[in-house]
């Protein structure tokens, strides 16, 4: 088995398709950082089903999909596919070639296929986990994956050998395991809180049955006295209301006096209003007028103040003591002319100067460089021949170690060809004996496999089958204790006992209850009983009775005082049938005339009657009576039937409405008939009967399945302890043989190399002995030229050196202190350059503000002369002013007399209308006092009228006539029979009330359905007791399932561990010669959950931890681990991202050949910079980005070329 292709496309930088052809050898994927090299290691891992974004060294998975460049846009999905080459049948699928693909979308889907055919990632998964390859990608050794392993802990380096010894498959079996068995877990516990619970509910619902029957009585007695005391409320309330009505009749003619003369104040003051209002304007104006001429006034008093202010200032002079001498400012301009003139002469005398220190210093550097020159030259052929001799020397020391290590090497060659020889006679034994003593077959593994499995699905077959049987009869029995509690509803909802009971009691052989014997359909049993009125729940004379009359009946009805009675006679006194046949006839003509006329659906009442023995009676009572859903289509319908002479039609709704030829009955509804409850009462007992059946169907489907799901259990049982057995003894021989194998294998091996390597070394030596003499006879002549030449040539130069360096260290000097002369005179000239331009600017101002001061004093004379003819102006106008303000001061006293005399009268007109309003405020508050009174005594009458049929559904009207507080009460014996009559005495009757309601509430909460919900308990403690033992039977299969797994997982991972520690310590040895490196079990006991350490010591150094480790020697340490995996259970195929990278040339040579041993039995795909690496390879991919970020590739099969 072997990776035959890989292609790729729109995968990270692979933008377009892309195919790999591994060859079954090694490939080397090559090419500069950055290119895209990784990423194919990252398709291989994605596509054998690695799931964390960050080990594809991503955020997101979604990070995987090409995300586009500056000249192509990004792409909608990603898409790999990896074909392997099976003709081994390593995979357990019967394909000799396998195709595996997993397509990623951006929106977040993703797909699977295994050969073209959709797959979950599952399946892959478990189809790579039977060739050792797991979830752990042990086989891809990534960028960091060292690193990785080094800082790994115990636990996770047992997971890379588990995944490789196929033991994941196990785990994630036992994990399913654990959480199904997690889940039952809850469940039992569920399933015992809930029977134990239901255990304790089912003692107390005996006692709640004789509460319930006692609490009846007492809401009986509650009833009776709650009726007498809000008939009585009824009754006091209704004449306080009479009596309010009179005395509020007066207060509102009073109330209507004083408005009257309210509204003739309120005239005479609008009128006043009015000519107050006509008066406003013109005292505004005058009182306007006025104050603007006072303003005016004011402000032109300010501007003669402004204006005197004005002419005192500008009668000021103007300042001239600032001023000075413009001749003396240029006399000094003059002398500071002749100082610049003086300090120019200096700094060209400075300037000569420090050129010719220049030239002197120019001139002794050349020197000193000229000596410099010659003293280095001759240094340097001194130093170039004391380097030749070191080299000569060193060259010798060469030859000679390697010479010496040559001999030494080759002796030790020889001992370990002689132990390997030793080895493999021992080895190539104990494969002989393994091999006769063979384990279970092939076939035999594989058909206890397939019978595992297929007992397996089998259980879960019918363990479905079980839950869904289960879940169906609790489904039926949730319905059927439903069914059962709404009978039991219906049943205690019953009109509870009256005088129709009494009566029935008194003539048991002449009457019978009209709805014990009348069976209707239960959509029309409300529209049947409205139409019957009170004879729905009333009797009827059976036929033998007919004779006698109904006189005896009703007298005995009145003396016993057991109110109405209602009872149904013979046939005589029913409606006329003129419409054909009423039992099952068709509806007649005009009725469905009138119900098609109006657009409602109606139906004859005769049809609504399904049976009874009272059917043809009711039929014929019926017969010209029609049902309709509510009062508003009974009213359509009536304006739809004919009137005339024929007989007339009654319609009755199912909301209690009756409409007759003269009167119509209905409004709000009254409680539910016994009639309709008797018809809702035969329909749920039928419901009851049918799911009593189904239930018991249900219930010996769920037997049937929980017996096939236990012989199922037994079933896998058995084929789960045959096949681990044989698994066992498989394993065992199998890795026994091919550890063996892999020995023997391994030694020869190692017995050639070791052969050829001593053929190289003999081959070797005499080239190098010749080596060795060449270097000893040339390090002897270059000593004798040294001894030959002397030091005087040197010695010389160095005196001359020195002196020229003094000599131009001086000359420096000179010129730097020339350089300082002529700084100092530059700055003497520019500081008095600024004091002549200073000088001159000053001269120049000097001048400008003696013009600008003559030119300020003649504008202040023109400013004076305009200021006086200003003031002059402001004093005439001011005195016209003053006249027009005395002429407003008196029109405004006039207008404000004239309006005062009009407010007085206004103000006693309001004083008038003040008074009469307190008047009519007090009146209005006496009628409104009345009138909350009477409202509040007509919403205390409401609210009892709301409360007494909300309490006791009934009528006021009904309320006062039965138990009104003129009525007698009767007086009940304890067996609730009576025993006289009393009158009504309130205090009695609220003691009497409070007594019961005391009673009722020591009884407590009052459970009707005690016995239903007994019986219902009961059977339903049944099944969850069943239900628990199955489960606790679930839960021993699993834990055997469990037990199992363990034993094959410790067998398994202790065979893989020995193998892998030998390898190890084999492989170690290779890295790193002379060093000792073991794996070591943190706790051997516990061989389940134990971890590895990996203890590594390099030769020549005496630490065990990684951490003290160099990075080399970490790296080397992390390989070794993985290539004795790799040996011990080895894989088809090895992925490697650069793992040589941080490796010297000596290294990588013991690295590649490791390599080089796997590459016998697997095949590997290397990531590498490494020259050395590619030429091992069998085939080169060179992989190289352009600018436009798109990753390329070219391939080259090396075993062409060579």
């Amino acid at each position: 088995m072997h990776l035959k292709t890989l292609t790729v496309r729109g995968f990270k930088s692979f933008a377009s398709a892309t195919t790999f052809e591994f060859e079954p050898g090694v490939t080397a994927v090559v090419g500069p950082n950055g290119s895209g090299k990784s990423n194919v290691v990252d398709a291989l891992a994605w596509v054998m089903g690695e799931q964390g974004a960050k080990s594809l060294r991503g955020g997101k998975m979604e990070d995987v999909i090409f995300a586009g460049t500056s000249a192509r846009q990004a792409l909608g999905r990603a898409h790999v596919t990896l074909t392997i080459d099976n003709a081994d049948g390593a995979l357990p699928i019967e394909y000799s070639e396998v195709t595996i693909s997993r397509t990623l979308f951006r929106s977040g889907g993703s797909e699977y296929a295994i050969n073209g055919s959709s797959c979950r990632l599952l399946d892959i998964q478990e189809l790579l986990s039977d060739s050792g390859l797991g979830r752990e990608m042990h086989v891809i050794v990534g960028q960091g994956q060292l690193d990785r392993i080094l800082h790994a802990t115990p636990e996770e380096r047992r997971g890379f050998i588990e995944e490789a010894a196929g033991v994941l498959k196990h785990r994630r079996r036992k994990e399913k395991t654990l959480r199904k068995l997690a889940s039952m877990e809850a469940n039992v516990s569920r399933l015992e809180d809930l029977t134990g619970e239901i255990g304790r509910q089912l003692t107390p619902l005996g006692r709640q049955a004789r509460v319930a029957r006692r609490a009846q009585r007492i809401q009986h007695e509650v009833r009776d006295a709650r009726a007498r005391l809000f008939a009585d409320d009824w009754v006091q309330a209704s004449t306080a209301l009479e009596a309010d009505a009179e005395a509020l009749a007066q207060a509102q003619e009073g109330l209507r006096r004083a408005e009257a003369v309210h509204e003739e104040l309120t005239g005479r003051i609008t009128e006043l209003e009015a000519e107050a209002a006509r008066l406003g304007p013109e005292v505004a104006a005058s009182r306007d007028a006025y104050y603007a001429l006072t303003q005016t006034t004011e402000r032109f008093a300010s501007l003669a103040q402004l204006a005197d202010e004005r002419v005192r200032a500008a009668s000021a002079p103007v300042a001239r003591a600032h001023l000075r001498d413009p001749e003396q400012l240029e006399a000094a301009v003059r002398r500071l002319e002749e100082e610049l003139a003086g300090l120019t002469e200096r700094q060209e005398q400075a300037r000569a100067d420090h050129e010719r220190a220049g030239r002197t210093r120019a001139e002794a550097e050349a020197a000193a460089a000229e000596a410099q020159e010659h003293h280095a030259a001759l240094v340097a052929q001194a130093a170039a021949r004391r380097e030749d001799i070191a080299a000569l020397r060193g060259r010798m020391a060469t030859a000679r170690s390697e010479h010496e290590a040559l001999v030494s090497r080759r002796e030790d060659q020889r001992e370990r060809i002689a132990r390997l020889e030793e080895r493999l006679a021992e080895q190539q034994g104990q494969l002989e004996q393994l091999t006769a003593a063979a384990g279970p077959s092939e076939e035999d593994h594989r058909a206890a496999a397939e019978a595992s499995e297929q007992a397996e699905a089998r259980t879960e077959t019918t363990q479905r089958r079980l839950d869904e049987a289960a879940a169906e009869a609790a489904a039926a029995r949730r319905e059927l204790d439903a069914a059962r509690a709404r009978v039991a509803a219906l049943t205690d909802a019953m009109p509870a006992a009256d005088g129709t009971d009494a009566v029935l009691a008194a003539f048991p052989d002449r009457l019978v209850a009209v709805a014990e014997h009348l069976q209707t359909a239960p959509e029309h049993a409300a529209a049947v009983a409205a139409a019957l009125g009170p004879l729905a729940e009333g009797l009827a004379l059976s036929s033998s009775a007919d004779r006698e009359g109904i006189a005896p009946i009703l007298e005995t009805a009145r003396q016993r005082d057991l109110g109405v009675v209602s009872v149904l006679t013979d046939d005589a006194l029913g409606d006329a049938a003129e419409d054909g046949d009423i039992d099952g006839g068709e509806m007649p003509a005009p009725l469905a005339r009138a119900a098609a006329a109006a657009g409602i659906p109606a139906h004859w009442a005769p049809r609504a009657v399904d049976g009874g023995d009272l059917a043809p009676r009711i039929r014929r009572l019926l017969a010209r009576t029609a049902l309709v859903a509510d009062a508003a289509a009974a009213e359509a319908l009536r304006r739809h039937l004919p009137a005339g002479a024929g007989p007339v039609w009654r319609i009755a709704a199912a909301d209690g409405t009756v409409l007759e030829a003269h009167t119509a009955r209905g409004g709000s509804a009254d409680a539910v008939t016994g009639l309709e409850i008797r018809s809702r009462l035969d329909a749920a007992r039928a419901a009851v009967v049918e799911l009593q059946q189904t239930h018991e169907r249900v219930r010996a489907g769920h037997d049937e399945a929980s017996a096939e799901h236990r012989r199922a259990r037994e079933q896998a049982k058995t084929a789960r302890a045959e096949f681990a057995r044989i698994s066992r003894e498989s394993t065992a021989s199998a890795a026994a043989l091919s550890r063996a194998r892999t020995l023997v294998g391994t030694t020869e091996e190692e017995l050639a190399a070791a052969r050829e390597h001593l053929q190289e070394l003999d081959a070797r030596e005499p080239g190098l002995a010749a080596t060795l003499k060449k270097a000893v006879g040339a390090v002897s002549a270059a000593l004798e030229l040294q001894r030959q030449e002397g030091t005087e040539a040197v010695d010389a130069a160095e005196a001359e050196r020195t002196r020229t360096a003094d000599a131009a260290a001086a000359a420096r000097t000179a010129e730097t202190e020339a350089l300082l002369g002529v700084r100092a005179a530059e700055s003497g000239l520019r500081a008095a350059e600024r004091r002549l331009e200073a000088a001159r600017r000053a001269v120049a101002a000097e001048r400008t503000a003696r013009a600008e001061v003559q030119r300020q004093e003649a504008r202040q004379a023109a400013r004076l002369r305009a200021r006086r003819g200003v003031r002059e102006m402001i004093a005439r106008v001011a005195e016209r002013i003053e006249v027009s303000l005395t002429e407003a001061s008196r029109i405004r006293e006039q207008t404000q007399t004239r309006r005062a005399a009009v407010e007085t009268r206004l103000h006693e007109a309001r004083t008038d209308e003040r008074e009469q309003r307190d008047q009519l405020d007090e009146l209005r508050r006496t009628t409104h006092s009345g009138e909350l009174e009477r409202a509040t005594r007509e919403a205390r009458l409401e609210s009892l009228r709301e409360a007494v049929h909300e309490e006791l559904s009934l009528t006021v009207e009904t309320l006062v006539e039965d138990y009104g507080p003129h009525l007698p009460i009767p007086v009940l014996d304890e067996d609730g029979e009576a025993a006289g009559q009393e009158p009504f005495e309130r205090a009695a009757q609220e003691k009497r009330l409070e007594r019961a309601r005391r009673d009722l509430k020591a009884l407590g909460k009052v459970n009707p359905l005690a016995l239903e919900e007994f019986a219902a308990l009961e059977e339903r403690h049944t099944y969850l007791a069943q239900q628990l033992e199955d489960l606790k039977r679930s839960r021993a299969d699993l834990e055997e399932i469990i037990r199992d797994v363990d034993e094959h997982v410790r067998t398994v991972f202790a065979q893989a561990f020995a193998d892998t520690q030998e390898q190890f310590v084999r492989v170690f040895g290779t890295l790193f010669p002379g060093g000792e490196g073991k794996l070591v079990l943190t706790d051997p006991q516990d061989l389940l959950t134990t971890g590895i350490e990996v203890h590594a010591k390099p030769a020549g150094k005496k630490v065990k931890r990684l951490s003290l480790l160099s990075g080399g020697e970490r790296s080397l340490t992390a390989i070794a681990m993985l290539v004795a995996i790799f040996k011990a259970r080895p894989s088809p195929f090895y992925v490697m991202d650069e793992v040589e990278a941080a490796l010297d040339d000596r290294n990588l040579g013991r690295l590649l050949t490791i390599l080089r041993e796997l590459q016998e039995s697997s095949q590997l795909i290397i990531i590498t910079h490494q020259k050395r690496t590619m030429e091992i390879a069998d085939a080169l991919y060179g992989v190289s980005m352009r600018g436009d970020g798109i990753t390329q590739v070219i391939s080259q099969r090396l075993a062409d070329l060579r």
